[in-house]
Formats: structure tokens, C-alpha cells, sequence
């Protein structure tokens, strides 16, 4: 499908929203866009969700069937915890993205981004019994604030929301086991920074354990120092995004449409 014709079935909301709400659109088309320039995509599974600013945890999905680099501020799905779509749109949105987001926009107030991700490194980490190995700086920022959740099956059943819910915690990220990744952010901008920086961590685990050599694991007061470290720089986390906008309109991205 191409761009002008996804255009042409979603006119622009810009105007028609609150300023609030357009920005957040604006970050979450460009959060997708981002995913699949870096290689975290997986056709059109997955997703990511915001929370609308001001509403009663509505949030906004990606349309079911569109290539996360063919997703617009305009085309983004806008539901309520229940599920229904609020606005008019000729898209529909995945069941299993609803299941898992919606518990967490429910749970978890100080949650304004979720984002899932299936890559190799990242399902291969959630296999191994040892969940993610303190071996690498980028790994702390995850020490002591990472969670895990069994697999269930794909997540269509939704009182495993329950159970998404209890595990999570008020951890930053997941590991959901034989699955993929997810990590949670106030701001679309930390949401995507934690699963950049977790799918480092997954992919420097892999090619370590190929290694022969045994590996060196930080005792737990300095991956402890560590993680308090990051949690102070934590204030910074928002850098980088001006600059990952810039990387996407030299590409001419569509996102803001």
C-alpha cells in the first residue's frame, strides 16, 4: 500500500485534535518509524502505544496491517481500555496488542509509552533460562528493574492481563519469555531509548555466550552502583530524540502526515 493512498483513506488530523494529543501522534508515528529503521520490526506484529494526554487512559495503537514505516500521526488508532476504536478509521487494530497494552495502561499511571519487540536477540535472550546477564554497561541501566512473564500463548486470552499486570510490577522493562521484549517509558521518547539500549543488551549477551572464553559478571555492588547511575542520568534520557527526528526527515519520512 502506498503512501499517497494510505494518505487518501486517513485524512490529517492536524487541527482536529488537541495540540497535546497531535505532538504525542506526531512522536508515536515517528517511534514506529525509528523501530524499523534500527531493525526491530517484524513485518506488521508487534506494537507500540501512548497515552493519550488528558483522556481517560485511551491510547493510541498502530493500524493492524501497515509496515511500521508506513504508519502516520493521522493513521494511529485512538481506543479506550476496552478496546473500542474512538475515532473513525478504515483500519482495525491487533487483539493481541490490545491484550498486552491495554493491561498496562491501566495498571500503571506513570506509564505514557508502551513498546513490544520481537528481533532474533531479543527472542533468543527471553529462551535462555538465565534471563539477561549483567555483562555489559547497557545491561545496567536493566539491573533490578527488569521483569519476566512466562509464555501463555499468543496473547489474545485477556486475563492474562492479570498476570502481565502482577509480573511487570513497577519494573521499566520485560523480558516476556519465549516471546520477545518490552519496556514501558513516561514519554515515547524513554519508551524507545530502553528497548534500544535492552536490544543492545540481548544482542552483546548472544555473541558473548558464542565466545569460548567464560564470562566476567560484575560483582552485585557495582552493578548496583551502576543501575543507581543511571537511574540519576535518567533526567537526560530525552537527548537523543531531537536528533532521531532529524535522522528521519533527512530520510523524508512520512510520520508527520
Amino acid at each position: 500500500m502506498g503512501v499517497d493512498k494510505i494518505n487518501k483513506m486517513v485524512p490529517s488530523l492536524q487541527g482536529k485534535v488537541s495540540d497535546e494529543e497531535w505532538e504525542t501522534r506526531v512522536n508515536l508515528a515517528a517511534c514506529y518509524h525509528l523501530v524499523a529503521h534500527y531493525g526491530m520490526s517484524d513485518l506488521v506484529f508487534t506494537h507500540i502505544s501512548a497515552r493519550v494526554p488528558g483522556s481517560d487512559h485511551h491510547f493510541l495503537i498502530n493500524p493492524y496491517g501497515l509496515f511500521f514505516d508506513e504508519i502516520t500521526a493521522s493513521s494511529l488508532i485512538k481506543v479506550d481500555i476496552d478496546g473500542n476504536i474512538l475515532d473513525e478509521t478504515p483500519f482495525f487494530i491487533n487483539p493481541a496488542g490490545y491484550t498486552i497494552h491495554s493491561a498496562i495502561h491501566a495498571a500503571r499511571e506513570d506509564v505514557g509509552c508502551v513498546l513490544h519487540t520481537h528481533t532474533t536477540a531479543g527472542m533468543a535472550v527471553a529462551a535462555q533460562k538465565q534471563g539477561l546477564l549483567p555483562i555489559s554497561q547497557h545491561s545496567m541501566m536493566f539491573y533490578g528493574r527488569l521483569a519476566y512473564h512466562g509464555y501463555e500463548g499468543i496473547a489474545l486470552d485477556l486475563d492474562e492481563r492479570e498476570r502481565l499486570v502482577r509480573d511487570m510490577g513497577d519494573s521499566i522493562a520485560m523480558i516476556l519469555r519465549n516471546h520477545g521484549l518490552l519496556t514501558v517509558g513516561t514519554t515515547v521518547s524513554e519508551a524507545f531509548r530502553r528497548i534500544f539500549y535492552l536490544e543492545k543488551s540481548c544482542e552483546s549477551q548472544i555473541k558473548a555466550l558464542a565466545g569460548d572464553s567464560e564470562l566476567i559478571l560484575p560483582s552485585r555492588e557495582v552493578c548496583e552502583h551502576a543501575a543507581g547511575q543511571f537511574k540519576i542520568s535518567a533526567s537526560q534520557s530525552g537527548l537523543e530524540w531531537p536528533g532521531l527526528l532529524r535522522l528521519l526527515d533527512r530520510k523524508g519520512a512520512n510520520y508527520r502526515d
